[in-house]
């Protein structure tokens, strides 16, 4: 089997991605930092390879890079914090991007799959009509700086398959899986488990469990073909859906009040004073409240009918969340 090299093992996707290959055979490599928590991989931690670097640092990942084969980038800073957060989201999704499309191109990798997001298709200002691998992105307000940083570095992939590149990209959409307490998914999760979880977003979103796109990031490697992207999203759903899913799972009460789009921009204002303030993250803010206040729909038509992708509907996740977590 041939040697892979995982960005972002330590993550909710690159963990389970980087244990699914150690699974199938090959010999993984990861690249991380030095600072980087192990605790998502620790069943498979002492049974792969570690290189110590960073994303934005060119020689740590060409060194990273010798004597690998293909390439499953998923490192990435997911943050929905506004303006503050704009410069480290350019400089890790874009920068750091741009430094992996540069290695592969220059250390002559077979393949490259980069982990995007649904959030790399834009969203129109207003949530009408589906979304998929064709949409055109728009300059919009309901963009935050997140989806930004992933539509610029699509781009660099783009860049680097002009230069001879065969790389290939996946667009999962909002992921849950155990991950880690606090952070991503997990931590609505929690809330909705512990009962903390004050009120329901009116809008709705597209779900997918992150065991599917491990599944679908596989299949994308194998079986397509050079510059093509896949959204990998199992069932569009209203927030209130996805909350009571995860309520009924757990054996909960879900939230009784539905937060309307005037109140949650209010509160994120008051919210991201607060974490000013303190210092401290902030409980919702206005690129949160903007986007979980609107309706999207989207299709994984070509997911389906190219890679025969078949993912499992919510219920089975939200289920597997509450066996897992407990």
């Amino acid at each position: 089997m041939s040697t892979v090299l995982v960005t972002g093992a330590t993550g909710l996707l690159g963990s389970a991605l980087t244990r699914r290959l150690h699974l199938e055979g090959f010999d993984v490599r990861i690249l991380r930092r030095r600072t980087s928590k192990l605790d998502l991989l620790e069943d498979v931690v002492h049974d792969i390879e570690h290189a110590v670097g960073d994303i934005t640092d060119a020689v740590g990942v060409a060194e990273a890079m010798e004597d690998v084969d293909r390439v499953y980038h998923a490192a990435a800073r997911v943050a929905f914090g506004g303006r503050r957060e704009r410069a480290q989201l350019l400089r890790v999704n874009v920068d750091g991007t741009a430094t992996v499309v540069n290695a592969a191109v220059r250390m002559g990798v077979d393949r490259l799959l980069h982990v995007s997001s649904m959030a790399a298709f834009g969203r129109p200002e207003r949530g009408e009509g589906v979304i998929d691998e064709q949409s055109e992105w728009q300059r919009s307000k309901a963009n935050s700086s997140y989806s930004t940083s992933k539509y610029l570095a699509e781009l660099e992939v783009r860049r680097g398959i002009a230069e001879g590149l065969d790389a290939v990209i996946i667009n999962p959409a909002l992921m849950f899986g155990t991950g880690r307490a606090g952070t991503n998914t997990r931590r609505l999760v929690d809330q909705v488990r512990s009962g903390r979880l004050p009120a329901l977003p009116s809008g709705a979103t597209s779900v997918v469990d992150v065991l599917d796109v491990v599944e679908g990031a596989l299949r994308a490697m194998e079986e397509s073909r050079t510059g093509e992207r896949y959204f990998l999203g199992s069932e569009n759903l209203s927030w209130s859906a996805i909350i009571s899913e995860l309520a009924g799972a757990f054996d909960v009460s879900p939230p009784r009040f539905m937060l309307r789009p005037r109140p949650a921009m209010a509160l994120a204002y008051v919210s991201e004073g607060l974490g000013r303030l303190t210092r401290s993250s902030p409980l919702i803010t206005r690129e949160t409240a903007r986007t979980a206040s609107r309706s999207y729909r989207f299709c994984n038509a070509k997911a389906r009918a190219e890679l025969g992708w078949s993912p499992r509907p919510f219920s089975e996740t939200a289920q597997r969340l509450a066996k897992e977590i407990g």
